[in-house]
């Protein structure tokens, strides 16, 4: 039996929250009544008042983000819709009133964390032997909610990272007003959400087969209006279909702007306390092309549900749900390309084991198979994975996280069969990474956890977290690393 004990190389730089980079948000007090009493006594000032008032505001917070007048008017139209108030304001009264109820939010104020890295899709101008890349990370603010905040970088061909400097204006993405959806896929997430009723199908039956959230909303406002008051099933088949609508959606980003720019804040129901932990992959599609996926779990405050993000780009975004009995608990990650004609995915649905599941469609996923328990000390909790597989000429390599006592998160890496990925051809015995005395303290301490690695030439590249709080960089031998499985 080998027992060989290998260990990655921390090599930095170390990434730290970073509470300068500020976004502007909506804010809303606790109720309508408390927004309309803030409306009346913004109504009441005079209009030199609201001028002299307004320019101080723009003077604080003009220079720390783009079009601030234009956030506060647009922002006085999405209160005026909820309160019908305040119709004759004039420009400067209205940039007032939604400056009352806009505020700023600091989404990595505390921590940057789980990353997972990427080849970015633009390579230009890179030195012969480099690779830039994209860097994903769960940035963490004020009530514990996570969006997916983004970092590029270069590896050389010496291996060393270096990291692009953020920029300090931080933004997001328009929702895409008139994205479509494709009423069979719909229904089938209806069917497997278990909320199709004979209410869900009459609305379906009045849709076109591509239809807009515009118009559903258009057939749900009829349906209601023809509908009996005591009916509770219309308003329940509302509800499901616009819960479902909304947790589907698209999102786009100004082209000119910069990827560390760019940070996707939680804007659906199912994710409204949080999008946590994307694993971010390139897949190869059949044609050649290549996607990027991310798997993700949303979280509403109550439950985490695996969900499905994809991007050619990094600037156009698709959110979707994912369906099916073996959509549950958290850690699935997708394979880079189909495997017999198939997706597959790693995933972890009983909290303890890893398992593996195929599917001809990747936003629905059946029947998963047991494919590795924890079997050393140091993953006797449990065992999940931090990645999407990488493809080598050895086998599927796979980046895994083991709990074990006093909850101490450690990574580990094991092989599969490449033709056969149902089959473990090697494990290795101990952690590849544990968090040393510089790791341990953090907002969950004693962990070391990565959401997905890149391999770059014979030099597997891991980004890694350090106690849920910051980021920084390993790497091992990939020939190395092969070596040491059992």
């Amino acid at each position: 039996m080998k027992t060989t004990t290998l260990h990655a190389k921390r090599i930095g730089p170390t990434l730290i929250p970073d509470r300068s980079r500020v976004l502007m948000r909506p804010f809303y007090p606790s109720t309508d009544n408390i927004a309309r009493r803030i409306v009346a006594r913004v109504m009441a000032l005079s209009e030199p008042e609201v001028t002299r008032l307004l320019r101080r505001v723009l003077g604080e917070f003009e220079d720390r983000h783009e079009n601030v007048p234009q956030i506060f008017r647009n922002r006085f139209l999405q209160v005026r819709r909820r309160l019908g108030a305040a119709q004759e304001a004039s420009l400067e009264r209205q940039a007032l009133i939604g400056a009352h109820f806009t505020h700023e939010y600091s989404p990595e104020s505390a921590a940057l964390f789980n990353p997972s890295i990427v080849a970015h899709p633009d390579q230009s101008g890179v030195p012969e032997g480099a690779l830039r890349f994209i860097l994903s990370l769960r940035a963490t603010g004020e009530g514990h909610i996570s969006s997916i905040a983004f970092r590029t970088g270069v590896i050389s061909a010496q291996h060393r990272i270096t990291l692009t400097p953020p920029v300090p204006l931080v933004t997001e993405p328009e929702r895409v007003p008139d994205a479509g959806y494709e009423k069979a896929l719909f229904a089938r997430k209806l069917q497997e959400a278990r909320v199709q009723d004979a209410g869900c199908r009459r609305v379906l039956d009045r849709l076109p087969d591509t239809f807009t959230l515009v118009e559903l909303h258009r057939v749900l406002l009829r349906m209601r209006q023809e509908a009996d008051p005591d009916d509770a099933g219309a308003e329940h088949a509302s509800r499901g279909i616009l819960l479902l609508a909304e947790s589907n959606y698209e999102v786009s980003f100004a082209p000119g702007s910069q990827t560390s720019q760019r940070i996707l804040f939680p804007s659906s129901p199912s994710q409204s306390n949080g999008i946590e932990d994307a694993r971010f992959v390139r897949f190869r599609n059949d044609d050649g092309s290549f996607t990027y996926y991310a798997t993700y779990t949303a979280y509403d405050g109550k439950i985490t549900l695996p969900q499905l993000l994809e991007t050619p780009d990094f600037l156009y975004f698709n959110f979707s749900t994912l369906n099916g009995p073996a959509v549950q608990n958290k850690g699935m990650a997708l394979f880079p390309r189909k495997i017999h004609g198939q997706y597959a995915m790693l995933s972890r649905q009983d909290d303890e084991n890893l398992l593996l599941m195929f599917s001809d469609n990747v936003r629905f996923w059946q029947t998963p198979k047991l494919l590795l328990s924890p079997s050393q000390p140091w993953e006797f909790i449990k065992i999940g994975n931090c990645g999407s597989p990488i493809e080598t000429e050895a086998g599927w390599l796979v980046l895994s996280h083991g709990v074990g006592a006093m909850r101490k998160y450690c990574l580990g890496a094991f092989l599969l069969d490449l033709n056969d990925p149902t089959r473990v051809i090697g494990r290795l015995r101990e952690p590849l990474l544990s968090p040393n005395e510089t790791e341990r303290e953090g907002y969950v301490p004693n962990v070391v956890y990565t959401c997905g690695a890149l391999l770059h030439g014979r030099e597997l590249v891991i980004p890694y977290a350090m106690s849920d709080y910051a980021t920084s960089f390993a790497n091992v031998s990939l020939d190395e690393l092969l070596a040491a499985m059992e």
